[in-house]
């Protein structure tokens, strides 16, 4: 038997239910889910980055079943439910797609024998900003380029977000060169406020540096989250290279020099 999403739906209900439910799950509400929401689709991330195809499913189903919960507090105070969400969503896409669907509804199709490159020239990605525009200017009265940005982003993914909203409307480098210019003077602020002993001004400066390194991966085409992502796996991959290697010559880590570590660590670079 497989089970399919009308089971997953009364699933939730049931869960839900006051009187038969569980008193974890009636206990939930908007604010207390959102922190699993962030932490499933990191973890949906996670599994892609490992090619850990064969964990995927679950990780996706984990995801999703936030959807669900959202969708039945929303059912449960008469706002919206889950059929209201795919319908929004796919009204969405239709409208964001003249260019395959170009009557905007399901049976309809750009004509046959279009490629990729055709569809290059007809500006997908303009239009496409250009519906969001639209979008965003008929729910507010003073619409801007950063509307609709998550605050709830990691820090460097709405950075880059930002400035890329920006970038879409001039405000930008000409080139790479330009951002690391950048980066080197907000590094010089930096070091100027170390020197003056102003370490909370050297925080500040430390944020502008951060958000100037962001958008040198967003001139570059990088994901700045992906990025510092694989640098960490790399920083992890190495620091416990360092403990194997310590701890097999019985060296406590603790007890281990600093010169003693970055040979180690060298030698892990040499590995790779």
């Amino acid at each position: 038997m497989r089970y399919n999403l009308d089971d997953l739906l009364t699933l939730m209900q049931v869960l839900r239910d006051p009187e038969q439910g569980c008193p974890w799950d009636i206990q939930q509400g908007w604010d207390s889910i959102v922190p699993h929401t962030l932490e499933e689709a990191y973890e949906v991330a996670d599994a892609i980055e490992r090619r850990a195809f064969d964990e995927l499913p679950g990780e996706l189903g984990d995801l999703l079943f936030q959807v669900v919960y959202y969708a039945q507090f929303g059912a449960e105070e008469q706002r919206f439910d889950f059929h209201d969400i795919v319908h929004t969503l796919t009204a969405k896409m239709l409208r964001r797609h003249p260019h395959v669907f170009p009557e905007g509804t399901l049976t309809s199709r750009r004509p046959p024998g279009v490629s990729a490159e055709e569809l290059q020239t007809l500006q997908v990605n303009r239009r496409w900003e250009s519906l969001k525009e639209e979008e965003r200017a008929e729910r507010t009265e003073a619409p801007s380029v950063l509307d609709d940005v998550p605050h709830t982003l990691p820090a460097l993914s709405r950075a880059a977000k930002l400035s890329k909203r920006a970038a879409r409307v001039g405000f930008d480098w000409p080139d790479a060169r330009g951002v690391i210019d950048k980066i080197r003077e907000e590094l010089e602020e930096v070091e100027q406020a170390l020197a003056e002993g102003d370490t909370r001004h050297a925080q500040t400066e430390v944020g502008d540096l951060l958000f100037a390194v962001t958008n040198l991966a967003r001139t570059l085409g990088a994901d700045p989250e992906q990025c510092l992502r694989g640098t960490n796996a790399k920083f992890e991959r190495r620091f416990r290279y360092v403990e194997r290697t310590l701890n097999a010559s019985q060296r406590p880590l603790t007890e281990a020099s600093l010169d003693e570590m970055e040979a180690h660590w060298q030698a892990a670079k040499d590995q790779e």
